[in-house]
């Protein structure tokens, strides 16, 4: 759907500050647009829009954003594609839907989507450097990237994955024999009529991509794959002394502990993959009931949550980041579970939430733990989890990636949706209007409450909507006083107004955004009804529907929508489809359209 007035003032007003631009540009495009471009094309997109002069030091909103303009968009537009398209960067990845001219309260802005880069376009990088031409996005706004940032880009975009490397000098020797026959026998068990079973070890692993050999140099030896997955301790941390595996028990702690179990290296055993695997997916899943049931004569007494959560474990392995500085680490909580690694996400988070699109930094890991019943088919172990905490009514896994910290973490909260206990506290605080919100909405603020404070970016996770969807259904909750917002660099985060009173506003409401022509400051009722009606006869252009319309606008309470602001307008501004039934299930309103009869 294209922009248009309101959606600008949303980017404006509550817009995701570490995925949202604005740059003065009254007649040429800033130098700066180049290292954004990089920057969100390099971490998880973002829009820039130019034509708006930005003070990121005024808190007052009203005051922070002038809106300049820009004096020939059209030019300005041939000359954004002009460039992609030359030796200043490296790779031009937006189309010509990507780009806007809009008109914004007599000003154009041009408006520019930056879409994430697929894992095999990056590093996009400027001015013909891969190294001090590479971007990236964090809380503060676009920085260079560091050599090693730069590097694990570079082998994120090979297809074939990390772990298939030839390890010099690490050979069978440096394999922990006991592990390599306890995951033999689990293979042997797994797979009894598998021609590889009556193989050596060596032949073994070699073809399950834990062994290689050059063709062309004759050289041999352990891949990272087989190293990490069942080498021997010592020389795993001679190779790998910048990667540690830690869990911790963080449940039924007593005063002044810090832990009741940890697992970590402690001479007791064997530190590769495949023994940190098996000794903590045991410990993960221990005091999760199991049901008893039958299949013919064999107990099956697995649940969804115990795959969802050894899918949780399985992904960590498969996806980290071994050539970085890092901490496998699983955390065991009462209400939760959490799950970080070292690296980045290869692709965009939600495609990850929709599935289908996975995949792995390290396929051999990969394959070694689904020859033994650990992970899903590929593109469906993500889905797993979240199918599974769907049936208990839990609230939607966390996955966050922490680009600043070279981490991605997954939080698997075991608490439900909206506790009653948390209803009751929202009821308490907000009365009445608390009952009148949509099921989304309440659940935003249950997550608000029970969180502590929300992003834009996990209400994206946790409903399935887009940045600008969250953005007006925030902007809403925000206007009504129930949210309060705190911006800290370039992330803002919403609370729960505890000070809430009924029919009374936050304090914080988002006021107007200033225009070179005339500021605009706080507006009278009247004024906002009207700017109102004017959006509402630009988007029923087509014919809406009053959901459509509802949902557009970020209303809650359709039916008061449509006496305060629809209503007053049919016959002159809007009509209805079916004017002889008015509240027809399909009944949609359509802008008339006047015809000029002047001569």
């Amino acid at each position: 759907m294209p922009m248009n007035t309101h959606d600008i003032n949303i980017l404006l007003k509550i817009g995701e500050r570490i995925a949202f631009e604005c740059k003065k540009a009254e007649r040429q495009i800033p130098k700066s647009v180049w290292e954004t471009y990089s920057s969100f094309a390099n971490t998880i997109g973002g829009t820039i829009l130019l034509g708006i002069k930005e003070n990121p030091d005024e808190e007052d909103i009203g005051k922070r954003f002038e809106i300049t303009g820009v004096s020939n968009p059209e030019k300005m537009k041939k000359e954004l594609f002009d460039t992609l398209n030359s030796n200043k960067v490296s790779r031009n990845i937006l189309t010509d839907e990507d780009v806007e001219i809009i008109d914004y309260d007599g000003h154009y802005l041009l408006y520019i989507h930056v879409p994430q880069a697929d894992y095999r376009q990056r590093p996009i990088y400027i001015n013909g450097n891969i190294i001090s031409g590479t971007f990236k996005r964090n809380y503060e706004g676009d920085y260079h990237c560091s050599e090693d940032d730069v590097r694990a880009m570079i082998r994120d975009a090979n297809d074939s994955g990390n772990d298939s490397v030839l390890m010099e000098n690490y050979t069978m020797d440096d394999i922990d024999v006991p592990t390599l026959s306890a995951y033999r026998n689990r293979f042997r068990t797994a797979n009894p009529d598998h021609v590889w079973n009556d193989y050596s070890d060596k032949e073994f692993l070699l073809n399950m991509g834990g062994y290689t050999v050059d063709r062309n140099t004759q050289r041999e030896g352990l891949t990272l794959a087989g190293l990490l997955m069942f080498g021997k301790g010592l020389p795993i941390r001679e190779r790998f002394d910048n990667i540690r595996m830690d869990y911790l028990d963080m449940t039924n702690l007593q005063p002044d502990s810090r832990w009741s179990d940890r697992l970590t290296y402690d001479g007791r055993w064997e530190n590769n993959l495949y023994n940190f695997f098996m000794r903590v997916q045991t410990k993960l899943v221990s005091d999760i009931k199991r049901p008893f049931r039958l299949e013919g004569m064999e107990r099956i007494d697995d649940t969804s949550v115990h795959k969802a959560i050894r899918e949780a474990l399985t992904n960590l392995i498969i996806h980290s980041d071994y050539m970085i500085t890092g901490v496998l680490k699983i955390e065991k909580h009462d209400d939760c579970f959490v799950f970080s690694n070292p690296g980045t996400l290869k692709i965009p988070v939600m495609d990850i939430y929709a599935g289908g699109h996975s995949k792995a930094r390290n396929p051999n890991m990969q394959a070694m733990l689904r020859m033994i019943g650990f992970g899903d088919n590929i593109g469906s172990g993500f889905p797993t989890i979240l199918d599974a905490w769907r049936k208990e009514n839990w609230r939607k896994p966390f996955l966050i990636e922490r680009s600043d910290l070279h981490l991605v973490e997954l939080t698997m909260s075991m608490v439900s949706l909206i506790p009653d206990e948390c209803h009751n506290a929202l009821k308490n605080i907000f009365g009445n209007e608390y009952n009148k919100l949509d099921k989304e909405y309440q659940l935003i603020l249950s997550t608000a409450l029970t969180e502590e404070n929300i992003s834009n970016f996990r209400i994206q996770q946790l409903l399935g909507k887009n940045p600008l969807e969250v953005g007006r259904m925030l902007y809403l909750l925000a206007d009504r006083g129930m949210l309060t917002s705190t911006s800290k660099g370039r992330w803002t985060s919403y609370s729960i107004n505890s000070e809430y009173s009924q029919g009374v506003k936050s304090r914080s409401k988002s006021q107007g955004v200033k225009s070179r022509s005339k500021s605009q400051g706080v507006k009278s009722r009247e004024q906002k009804k009207q700017e109102i009606q004017k959006l509402l006869t630009a988007y029923c252009r087509e014919p809406r529907t009053l959901q459509e319309i509802a949902d557009y606008l970020g209303y809650s309470d359709r039916n008061r929508m449509k006496r305060v602001y629809i209503n007053p307008i049919l016959g002159d501004l809007l009509e209805m489809t079916f004017s002889e039934s008015r509240n027809a299930p399909t009944q949609k309103y359509v802008t008339i359209t006047k015809q000029d009869n002047s001569q």
